[in-house]
């Protein structure tokens, strides 16, 4: 095992080991989000709609002081990203080697009955593509010796995406003896309660889990108009780090990725954009490499 191959061991040891502790940290003994809504100088609680991009966002804000722990645990020092439209979310830099540095990305997703919701792992276009440039990326993509995707799994409680549907809370246990509750702000209700339990969470059941981002990748885009990397949607298989790519390697991910919708083949008789594995490996004369494709079972 050469050098970096054991800081990449180490690395990926700790993350498993931190995320294996961040379901007690955001979640009650019974499983809800402790995060219950945001509060005014009044004492309102305004709870929050489940709305994926609100849900991320402040799921991100809740972990983040945890991942500064974790970083200074482990020797290393965290870097932002200066643009939000950056790649990684975060980087780990080695406090004792500054060579040696990790992408991490937070990911957020919902369970659904067949799996998960769509998963992106980032682009594959400018820095994925030309790997020692600066664009859109904190450091070239070849300076990172891993990328890793940090997710959150959850089940959304309330289904409603609208935020009119959110409610107004206020909390006797919150509230001075002299206090008189508001009845309503602006034209909306507020409801009176006994203590933040009683407010219902609007994601529950987490599962926190971390993987390399080509183990878990998939042939296909995450999203239809822009050129993200998609995962697979198996919560067994992001457990498992057992994406398509999982037994062929990290080289041919990147080689499919880095052609994805560029390379072209002829089959019966017409040219075709190649956008699935299988096309690809016969594109590259390796069919022999078929069988170490990561497939399902049909389903019966």
């Amino acid at each position: 095992m050469t050098v970096k191959e054991k800081y990449k061991a180490v690395f990926k040891k700790e993350l498993d080991r931190f995320t294996g502790k961040l379901e007690k940290y955001v979640a009650t003994d019974n499983g809800d989000w402790s995060v219950k809504g945001f509060i005014d100088i009044y004492k309102n609680i305004y709870t929050i709609s489940s709305d994926t991009k609100i849900v991320s966002k402040i799921l991100e804000i809740h972990i983040f002081p945890q991942i500064l722990q974790f970083a200074e645990e482990i020797g290393y020092q965290i870097l932002l990203t200066e643009h939000q439209n950056y790649y990684p979310d975060l980087t780990f830099i080695n406090k004792e080697n500054e060579e040696i540095k990790f992408a991490v990305d937070l990911k957020t997703t919902y369970r659904k009955q067949s799996g998960i919701s769509s998963f992106t792992l980032g682009s594959h276009g400018s820095y994925f593509k030309d790997r020692d440039k600066k664009k859109n990326i904190q450091f070239p993509y070849n300076q990172y010796l891993g990328h890793y995707c940090l997710g959150i799994i959850y089940t959304r409680t309330d289904m409603s995406d609208d935020i009119s549907e959110t409610e107004i809370y206020q909390v006797q246990e919150l509230q001075e003896e002299y206090e008189t509750p508001n009845k309503k702000v602006g034209e909306r209700k507020v409801t009176t309660v006994k203590n933040l339990k009683s407010i219902t969470s609007v994601i529950r059941d987490f599962e926190f889990f971390a993987a390399e981002k080509w183990k878990i990748a998939s042939d296909k885009q995450g999203s239809g108009n822009t050129a993200n990397i998609g995962s697979t949607l198996s919560i067994e298989d992001l457990r498992n780090e057992n994406g398509i790519f999982s037994r062929l390697g990290e080289e041919w991910f990147d080689e499919y990725w880095i052609n994805f919708g560029s390379a072209t083949m002829v089959k019966d008789a017409k040219t075709i954009k190649i956008t699935n594995l299988k096309d690809f490996l016969e594109f590259k004369g390796r069919t022999d490499l078929w069988k170490k494709i990561v497939t399902k079972p049909a389903k019966k």
